[in-house]
């Protein structure tokens, strides 16, 4: 008994020294974006490249095709094709990235996302190491479930990076807000290594809680892409009324996916999660109805859970509205995940209810 106890602190000073490793980690992988940012900004002669190789693309190939004829030889032009985008929506080109098209800024990002691989490996550690001390799921209170929740946000982008998605552009806004999940975690929400109440004493914790934080993850991810989609939208609106954005935002914005792809890649993360947070959702009840006797109490977590649903129900349902694409839905998306984040800072933290787990 002695020796297991020791051995189970030893492991919970593991993870916690894991974390912070990982913060330091995380540290420089944010000065690392920041260097792909500003290096990365294109000079004169990348900008011209960049605009020729658009004008390229976007003009057809001349291409011929030659028919024979009796007597000689008759040259046609091969018809033009034209493509026309979904209605409301811009023939824009995606910009460059935060490397801005350039090897030193490419180099800088290259750099970023290796010390975010290594900061996210550091940080699972110390999860499974958290886990290993109380030999149970590590999401018991507000302190493990925002290691577990930055890590899984990690993990997710990585794994669209993997897949050899263009994300590289959520890295700076990830890593901030890691490292501010992580400081308040290690400051305001630390708790020592504890068992469970009784009532999340079940194996329903690892299904519910799971779920909830790859939701929470994914919905992350989305609400970035969102936001980013607003201020580019808005860029492209002035650009194409004849508008002259500053200087600042003509180097952060122009390097960024098109408004459609940030709208596209924004709908189609929510929309694929969004029937894992129903399954969430009913897989509490059923939980709660092992716990309670009660599948559906109207606490003030199940409350905030099924807003949370009925937000992005809205918005998949905005999607599908003409009159309510776009910016509209938009707004939509961010209120929705407005209503996860006080799901899980406000409801545990101000409010007294049976899902009141803070620890703090």
């Amino acid at each position: 008994m002695i020796l297991a106890a020791e051995t189970n602190e030893s492991l919970a000073q593991m993870s916690d020294l894991l974390v912070y490793s990982s913060m330091a980690v995380y540290t420089l992988a944010f000065f690392a974006h920041i260097a792909e940012w500003v290096f990365g900004s294109r000079s004169k002669v990348g900008r011209t490249a960049a605009a020729l190789t658009q004008q390229a693309e976007a003009a057809p190939a001349a291409v011929t095709v030659q028919v024979k004829q009796a007597g000689g030889t008759a040259v046609l032009d091969k018809p033009k094709v034209v493509t026309r985008s979904a209605a409301g929506t811009r023939d824009v080109p995606d910009g460059p990235g935060a490397a801005g098209g350039t090897v030193q800024g490419d180099l800088y990002g290259r750099i970023a996302v290796s010390l975010t691989v290594l900061a996210f490996l550091i940080e699972a550690a110390g999860v499974v190491s958290r886990a290993l001390s109380v030999q149970r799921a590590p999401w018991g209170n507000m302190y493990e479930f925002s290691t577990t929740f930055s890590t899984v946000a990690v993990g997710a982008y990585l794994g669209f990076l993997l897949a050899k998605k263009n994300v590289r552009w959520i890295g700076l806004p990830l890593v901030t807000t890691v490292l501010l999940d992580l400081g308040m975690a290690v400051t305001w929400l630390k708790t020592p290594s504890d068992q469970l109440v009784p009532a999340l004493d079940s194996y329903w914790l690892w299904i519910h809680v799971s779920t909830a934080i790859f939701c929470g993850a994914v919905f992350y991810l989305g609400a970035v892409a969102t936001l980013l989609y607003l201020f580019r939208d808005s860029y492209e609106n002035k650009l194409a009324t004849g508008g002259n954005p500053g200087s600042f935002a003509r180097s952060v914005l122009e390097r960024l996916p098109a408004a459609a792809s940030l709208d596209k890649f924004a709908y189609r993360v929510n929309a694929a999660v969004f029937p894992l947070w129903t399954f969430t959702i009913i897989a509490g009840a059923i939980w709660a109805g092992d716990a309670w006797g009660r599948y559906w109490g109207w606490d003030a977590k199940e409350v905030w859970s099924f807003i949370t649903w009925v937000g992005y129900a809205a918005y998949l349902h905005a999607r599908a509205t003409a009159g309510w694409k776009g910016r509209k839905a938009a707004y939509i998306a961010l209120i929705a995940f407005g209503c996860f984040l006080f799901n899980y800072y406000g409801v545990n933290i101000f409010v007294s209810s049976k899902h009141s787990y803070a620890g703090v």
